[in-house]
C-alpha cells in the first residue's frame, strides 16, 4: 500500500469547510463536487489516522482533533504567504505591492498602477480603500506594507512622511453661473465622508469674512463615497468640495466643472508603514513615478 502523501490542497479544503459550515457551499467556492470536497476531508483523515468530523446528516462539527488541524492549516498558509513575501522583498520587477489607501487617492492611483503593472508583467498589486483608521490597522496588523491617509494617528511603531500636497477644489454643475459666496450656498451642499471637513478650509480660505462655519451649508445629501457625490453634484442637486483627484478620476466631467478660487487650499496626503520594515523599490518606484505623473513632471 503506498503512504499517504501530504497534500496542501486538502487543507485549504478543510479551511473552507470550517469557515463555511457546508459541504455544498465549499464545493461551489473552490469549484469542486461535493464528493470531492468529501474525498479531501477523508485523505486529511487517513493522513493523520484521526476522525476530524463528526457528522450529523448535513451538518457537522469539528473533533478535537479536527480543530487542531485546522490551526495548524491557518498557521501552515499564514507561514507559506510570509515566506513567499520575504523572498520578494528586493525585487523591482517583481513581486506583491500591498496598500490600503484612503478613497480620495486610490480613485486616481489604482488606474495609474494598473497601467504601471503593465510595464512591471511579474508585479502584482492588492490594494484596498479603507478610512485613516482602518488603512493604518491593516499596517499595524502587517496585512499591508503601506497606507496613505490624510490623519497622522500617532504609535510607536509607525513612521509617517508626507507624500503630497491634494488640491482641494469646489465642484459644480456645468450650466451652473454663479459668482459668489452666497449663491453657492444656495445650491445646496452634496456631503460625503471629509465633505464638511474640506469645504470648511476651503471656503474659509477665500471667504474668511463672508464663511462662518459649517452650519452655513445646507445638505441636500450625504455619500460616504466620495466620488458618489459627484453623480449628485453632476444631476444638478448642489455642489461639492473633493480633491482634484477625485474629479480627475469621474466619469461625470461633461457634467460638472471646477468652481475656480483664488487662493488654493490642499489636503495633506501621508505615507505610513511600520518603522522597522524598509519598503521595497517596487513601492518607492510605483509611488514616485504616480507623484511624478501628478505634477505633470516625466516619469522615469
Amino acid at each position: 500500500m503506498l503512504p499517504i502523501m501530504f497534500n496542501a490542497l486538502y487543507f485549504r479544503t478543510f479551511i473552507s469547510l470550517v469557515e463555511t459550515g457546508s459541504f455544498t457551499q465549499t464545493a461551489r467556492l473552490l469549484d469542486m463536487t461535493q464528493p470531492g470536497v468529501s474525498q479531501h476531508v477523508r485523505k486529511l483523515e487517513d493522513y493523520f489516522s484521526l476522525p476530524l468530523l463528526v457528522r450529523m446528516g448535513k451538518r457537522f462539527e469539528l473533533t478535537e482533533a479536527g480543530r487542531q488541524v485546522y490551526d495548524y492549516a491557518l498557521r501552515l498558509f499564514s507561514e507559506h504567504e510570509q515566506f513567499r513575501h520575504s523572498l520578494e522583498q528586493d525585487l523591482l520587477e517583481g513581486g506583491e505591492c500591498r496598500i490600503a489607501s484612503i478613497e480620495v487617492l486610490g480613485v486616481l492611483l489604482y488606474p495609474f498602477a494598473l497601467g504601471f503593472m503593465k510595464n512591471h508583467p511579474r508585479l502584482r498589486l492588492h490594494l484596498r480603500f479603507a478610512d485613516n483608521q482602518e488603512a493604518i490597522q491593516e499596517v499595524l496588523n502587517r496585512k499591508v506594507d503601506l497606507a496613505l491617509v490624510s490623519e497622522m494617528q500617532r504609535h510607536s511603531d509607525l513612521k509617517y512622511v508626507e507624500y503630497l500636497q491634494e488640491p482641494l477644489i469646489v465642484v459644480v454643475p456645468a450650466e451652473y453661473q454663479g459668482n459668489n459666496l452666497q449663491e453657492l450656498l444656495g445650491l445646496g451642499f452634496i456631503n460625503h465622508q471629509q465633505g464638511q471637513q474640506q469645504a470648511g478650509e476651503l471656503l474659509k480660505a477665500n471667504f474668511p469674512e463672508e464663511y462662518r462655519g459649517s452650519r452655513q451649508l445646507i445638505q441636500r445629501s450625504y455619500v460616504n463615497r466620495v466620488h458618489l457625490a459627484l453623480d449628485a453634484v453632476a444631476r444638478g442637486l448642489g455642489f461639492s468640495v473633493v480633491p482634484r483627484s477625485v474629479w480627475e478620476a469621474s466619469t461625470w466631467q461633461q457634467q460638472i466643472r471646477e468652481w475656480r478660487l483664488p487662493i488654493e487650499t490642499c489636503w495633506p496626503i501621508y505615507q505610513v508603514s511600520l518603522k522597522e520594515k524598509k519598503l521595497p523599490e517596487r513601492y518607492l518606484q510605483l509611488l514616485d513615478d504616480y507623484l511624478s505623473w501628478r505634477q505633470g513632471t516625466d516619469i522615469r
